[in-house]
């Protein structure tokens, strides 16, 4: 620092300074002395003004009051009387006597000779030297000193400096320990204050920073629904057990959430997303024995489980007890099922695609066997289609045994003026009595071109159902595919049988997907025609979901339309959505089209979609499903 060698040098300038004016003092005070002196000496010697004596007993007399450095005395008449004593050049030893330099001669006429003097003033001077090397001592002590506290106080600086040096060179490596007070003080206290504010803010900057680093690390391998690993992470997973070169055995079993489909439709996404989180927690406490096992989730509805070193004869252990935690959740419900497992084992360098068909092969049949199921399937005996093949079997089966139940869900009118209907919802089962999934029976069944045969089940079971039991009153909904109401056949038989019992088809109203009207108008018109010559009628399901445009409306003309879920889902909260369900029921009042709103779980949904002036409402918050009476079963 520039300070540090300038101050040193400033303060010897400053004590030199010091040190002259001393010298300087000393000397004028040494001068004014002795001139008193030389003129003490003039007044003494007026009393000898007429001596006419020796110059030796002059000089005696002198010298008795006043030293001299130079005495002679030259008499005019007698030189036996002159005298000489001392030299005119000083002679003083002391080195610094040349510093002060002072003349005190002096010279006189006398009565019979003339004086000449020069007073000696090494006393004096001797003095002042004396004086002087005092002070200065004193001064360079006082120099010394403070040079010393100086180096020290610099000292102490340079480590301040060098400690908040060091300090901010290791921000960088994300050191945050908290700034020592105690090495900072004084004037350097203001940067250990703010290198103190720049740590915390720098801290919680960074903080902040790692939070979204764990936000979005979670968000690509961690599912943020059930708190498993992602299906990134799933894929690493399979990676490794694919490598030959890294030893390895053990389970994997494949879970499908099958009501996840149904839920969302009827209930919404929140209840969604609460099923698989509890599907997850069965998972979770299943394999809490099993301290290495891995959970992932595949799919919106799929998880996957691996465990480690654990062989295919204690499968059935595991797999027991993660049905009886899916048993106690459905006991909870009110669905048909909760979820489907398919086990298979797996070895190092094992094929991951053959591992996730078998997988998938073993789900595929643990859904026919029943609610929760689980099935294990060691390899795939050479025929991929075993799944499959298990349930073309399943559907036909069913077909064959009408193995179905309704259940019914009631629409609440919102005026008296309004007609509406129960919907009925087919529920299947297997040889044993046990539900198969709703969702992954119609799913298969379009798979493998069934719906026809499934739909033809549902109709022909429903009007045997109304006809054998005269005293059940109303209206009710079926659902059937788009694919058979888009097929010539289908819609030839459809009227037919109604048109043989057409008190019964007069209180049908058939439900369909939209997005499956949408693909086909043409089709889509000719099938409500024909339902309306028979006196049933047509309602969309799901509408909104696809592409709405006025033609649809204009050339299809259902009876009524029943909104997504999505758009009730809290509607009282949502301008969009209301926006959307307000140009709807305008555009169909003005065409005689009844809007019904599903999904309706909250009094507050139920008030708005009522100022929205919606025909009808279905939800859990309006009935639940409910079974049909036991008499009035097939």
């Amino acid at each position: 620092m520039a300070m540090s060698k300038s101050y040193p040098i400033f303060l010897l300038l400053i004590f030199l300074g010091l040190f002259a004016w001393v010298y300087q003092s000393e000397n004028s005070q040494l001068q004014i002395q002795q001139q008193q002196e030389l003129d003490s000496f003039k007044t003494s010697l007026t009393r000898y003004q007429q001596w006419q004596g020796d110059g030796a007993e002059l000089f005696k007399k002198l010298s008795e009051n006043y030293p001299f450095q130079f005495f002679q005395y030259i008499d005019d008449t007698d030189g036996q009387r002159s005298h000489t004593e001392g030299r005119l050049d000083s002679q003083h030893p002391h080195p610094l006597a040349r510093l002060f330099s002072i003349e005190l001669s002096h010279t006189q006429k006398l009565a019979t000779g003339r004086l000449q003097v020069k007073l000696s003033a090494n006393q004096a001077i001797e003095t002042s030297i004396s004086h002087t090397q005092k002070l200065g001592v004193m001064l360079l002590v006082a120099y010394l000193i403070l040079l010393l506290v100086f180096i020290l106080l610099m000292s102490k600086h340079r480590a301040a400096i060098r400690y908040a040096a060091d300090y901010i060179s290791k921000i960088p490596e994300l050191g945050f320990s908290a700034v020592a007070s105690s090495k900072l003080t004084g004037e350097l206290n203001p940067i250990g204050i703010s290198l103190e504010e720049c740590r915390l803010q720098l801290k919680a900057q960074i903080d902040k920073l790692n939070q979204e680093n764990e936000k979005l690390h979670k968000a690509a391998y961690q599912d943020t629904v059930t708190g498993f690993g992602s299906r990134q992470r799933f894929t690493q997973k399979l990676e490794t057990i694919s490598n030959p070169d890294i030893p390895q055995l053990g389970l994997m079993a494949m879970v499908k959430a099958t009501e996840l489909a149904q839920i969302n439709q009827k209930q919404g996404r929140t209840a969604g997303d609460d099923y698989l989180s509890r599907v997850a927690n069965c998972i979770r406490k299943a394999c809490s024995k099993y301290s290495d096992a891995e959970c992932f989730r595949v799919s919106s509805a799929d998880f996957a489980i691996f465990i480690p070193d654990v062989m295919l004869k204690d499968a059935p252990k595991f797999l027991d007890q993660l049905k009886i935690y899916l048993d106690e959740y459905l006991q909870m419900t009110k669905a048909e099922s909760v979820a489907h497992i398919g086990l298979v084992p797996y070895h190092q360098g094992t094929d991951a695609v053959n591992l996730l068909t078998i997988a998938d092969t073993a789900v595929s049949i643990a859904q026919t066997l029943g609610p929760n199921s689980y099935h294990i399937q060691e390899k795939l005996n050479g025929d991929e289609q075993f799944g499959d093949d298990r349930w073309k079997m399943a559907i036909n089966d069913l077909v064959t045994r009408q193995a179905l139940k309704f259940y019914q869900q009631p629409i609440q009118p919102c005026r008296t003026d309004v007609e509406v209907y129960r919907e009925l919802l087919a529920r299947f089962y297997n040889s044993e009595g046990k539900f198969l999934p709703t969702t992954t029976v119609i799913a298969m069944a379009e798979r493998h071109g069934m719906s026809s045969e499934l739909d033809k089940l549902v109709v022909i079971s429903a009007l045997r159902m109304l006809k054998e039991n005269p005293t059940i009153s109303g209206n009710f909904g079926i659902n059937i595919s788009a694919f058979s109401a888009h097929q010539d056949m289908f819609v030839a038989w459809l009227k037919d049988i109604l048109g043989k019992q057409k008190y019964i088809a007069s209180r049908l109203v058939f439900e369909i997907n939209e997005s499956g009207m949408q693909s086909n108008l043409g089709a889509s018109y000719k099938f409500v025609r024909e339902i309306h010559s028979v006196g049933s009628r047509v309602s969309i399901e799901r509408f909104g979901m696809s592409f709405t445009s006025f033609k649809f409306f204009s050339e299809v003309r259902p009876d009524y339309i029943k909104l997504d879920g999505s758009y009730t889902s809290n509607i009282d909260e949502d301008s969009n959505n209301k926006f959307f369900v307000r140009m709807m029921v305008d555009v169909a009042r003005r065409i005689g089209i009844r809007v019904i709103a599903t999904s309706v779980e909250r009094q507050e949904e139920k008030l708005t979609l009522e100022k929205l002036l919606v025909d009808g409402l279905q939800g859990y918050y309006i009935a639940q499903p409910q079974a049909m009476a036991i008499t009035d079963q097939i």
